[in-house]
């Protein structure tokens, strides 16, 4: 059955004329999609269509299920390659428009990461208190929800999913039908392996390297550096995220110390330095650490035992001091200027930082957010002198490692026959049977995975100081933007009319005007190609050419020979977005057949252009 919260909320935001329209049942699997031209529904979802999308929004659930099975995929922009990639959020509150947030984060960080992988996020509408085995049916269902969409969407863990629910999508589905899944289908398991908070603490090394060369900027003339064992830490969300990060912060910077942790039950914070590896153990054994380490080794009959504190009221860790940040709870605005937007913590009231990496995901293209996010950032980077690290600049290990899923193939012989998908106890047993192949395969996709971790990270560092150099005026938000766009804008320029044109309607020369006209208004096309008896191109008829042929007196039986246009602007299927571009500008025309050795395979028109995430930007490079 649909959600209930999810039902309310399409109820509430969508006229019943949607529903009658565009509700398509398969087989008890309802789903409704909207693309960018639906820009009036996408509204009322609470989504505005942008220069970058979304591509896709679909809103579906399984109506035969006697369990809520049900939510929301968003494929935003496929501009760096196709499929999109990003997690599954399960959780009670997911809507359209968070996962479009999500999403947006995913287009970037991919860009960032400069992967060949579009952006993409999934919701679960969910109860939090479903038992495990109601947790795994809900997730097998929603896998063969998104086999429909296989081919434009990878979906890896979020919030309330993880690596073991990968694998069971990768069983309903296929291999390459999930990221981030277990060692014994060869996958490159996220959490287990810390892949963002890898991530989170080769950004903070770069950074340390870097930093150096922002003393040119005013806010940071008087810029102290500390040594390694004077460096300081704190982590606020201590969950997959914060966990290892402290831990892997020990491990490739000791002596630095984590002196603040938190997380939903409170805080802790001792100046001298948390027992990390305790720390970590306690989070294994009881899923939160702040209470648990309180009462197993702070609180004694005489009382708390200083110098180290516990508090429960978490959001008061940002009051404390520390050479560096991490956000790592899953929260989009834990600094603000205004109380009114509720932010975890107000700008007057945070501690002394030199330096924020942001592990939690804070991008929104929300025009509100984004001026919420400016106005915090003019406040604690040019008025603090606080270094902020973007979010999808730093915290993309996790899509790193799982890319690498798809970037080093899985051999034909190791995928799952499609006879045995949703059989869980035949892929078992097949995987038992190819495990040392599939072991072998995960390690080669791990060492991949922690040097492309390494190198891009280290560079989207080293890009980001060079950025803010650039502009004094320039804030870091919007300096990850740029990097990000950039890339996108370089991918999205060297795509080729094959990979983005459209069929194209074709007639024989020997038609009428009137069959060209019928056949004009038949397609919706702009265009139609004139073909001679060798199916070669001869020419042209366009719109123009019949309204033109109407009012100087042709016949609709005359041929098309008498008015087609007989020189053809053309592209070839490997000219890329730019070289389109210009002829169809420097022609003045709106669309061209795209020709291969004198046969039309396609068309590309302006309208499809305009559509596409980056013309404007393409055209200003051009210009």
């Amino acid at each position: 059955m649909i959600p209930r919260r999810m039902e309310a909320f399409l109820q509430e935001h969508l006229p019943e004329q949607t529903w009658q329209n565009r509700l398509e049942r398969d087989n008890g699997r309802c789903y409704m999609e909207f693309t960018t031209l639906d820009v009036d529904r996408l509204a009322r979802l609470g989504i505005k269509v942008d220069s970058l999308g979304p591509r896709l929004v679909v809103c579906m659930w399984d109506e035969e299920s006697p369990l809520e099975i049900g939510g929301y995929l968003v494929v935003d922009n496929l501009a760096m390659g196709s499929p999109s990639m990003g997690g599954i959020r399960m959780m009670p509150d997911v809507t359209p428009a968070g996962v479009h947030n999500l999403a947006r984060g995913m287009t970037l960080k991919n860009a960032a990461g400069n992967l060949p992988y579009g952006g993409g996020k999934c919701g679960i509408v969910t109860d939090r208190q479903l038992t495990p085995e109601a947790h795994t049916r809900v997730i097998r269902g929603f896998a063969r929800l998104l086999r429909r969409y296989k081919d434009i969407y990878l979906p890896g863990p979020d919030v309330g999913t993880n690596d073991a629910d990968m694998k069971t999508i990768a069983i309903e589905n296929g291999l390459d039908c999930a990221v981030s899944k277990p060692v014994d289908m060869g996958g490159n398991r996220i959490d287990q392996l810390g892949a963002a908070a890898g991530g989170l603490v080769i950004a903070l090394q770069a950074l340390l390297e870097e930093m150096p060369r922002l003393r040119s900027l005013p806010q940071f003339a008087t810029l102290t550096l500390p040594s390694q064992n004077e460096l300081t830490v704190i982590v606020q969300g201590y969950g997959a995220v914060g966990a290892h990060t402290a831990c892997i912060l020990k491990q490739r910077l000791p002596g630095s110390k984590v002196i603040g942790v938190s997380d939903i039950k409170g805080y802790l914070y001792n100046q001298d330095g948390l027992p990390v590896e305790q720390l970590f153990r306690t989070w294994q054994e009881y899923g939160t650490v702040t209470q648990s380490y309180y009462q197993e080794h702070l609180l004694t009959p005489e009382g708390l035992i200083l110098p180290t504190k516990y508090a429960t009221a978490a959001d008061d860790l940002l009051r404390e001091s520390a050479f560096c940040l991490i956000p790592a709870a899953p929260i989009a605005n834990y600094l603000d200027t205004e109380p009114s937007t509720h932010p975890t913590m107000t700008v007057d009231r945070m501690g002394n930082w030199a330096v924020i990496v942001e592990g939690a995901n804070t991008y929104s293209p929300d025009p509100i957010r984004r001026s919420s996010r400016a106005r915090m950032e003019r406040a604690v980077y040019r008025q603090r002198g606080v270094l902020i690290a973007t979010d999808y600049l730093v915290n993309s290990g996790g899509v790193i490692f799982a890319a690498q899923e798809q970037l080093i193939r899985t051999p034909d012989h190791l995928r799952i026959p499609e006879t045995m998908f949703g059989d869980r106890k035949a892929v078992d047993q097949w995987l038992s049977d190819h495990a040392d192949e599939l072991g072998e395969l995960a390690e080669v996709r791990r060492q991949a995975a922690e040097a492309a971790r390494e190198k891009i990270i280290r560079r989207n560092m080293r890009e980001l100081v060079d950025t803010l150099l650039l502009d004094a005026d320039m804030l870091p938000c919007e300096a990850a933007e740029r990097i990000s766009i950039r890339r996108i804008a370089s991918s999205e320029r060297d795509r080729k009319a094959a990979e983005i044109m459209l069929p194209m309607p074709t007639i024989p020369a020997d038609s009428t005007v009137q069959q060209a006209a019928s056949l004009l208004v038949e397609t919706g096309s702009p265009i139609l190609a004139v073909l001679s008896e060798s199916n070669e191109l001869t020419g042209v008829v366009t719109e123009w050419d019949i309204t033109r042929a109407t009012a100087q007196g042709s016949a609709n039986d005359e041929l098309l020979g008498k008015i087609m246009s007989r020189q053809v602007i053309s592209a070839d299927p490997a000219d890329n977005l730019v070289e389109v571009i210009r002829k169809l500008e420097y022609h003045e025309i709106s669309a061209m057949p795209v020709v291969e050795k004198g046969c039309v395979v396609g068309m590309v028109t302006a309208d499809l252009l305009a559509r596409r995430s980056l013309l404007r930007l393409l055209q200003s490079q051009i210009g």
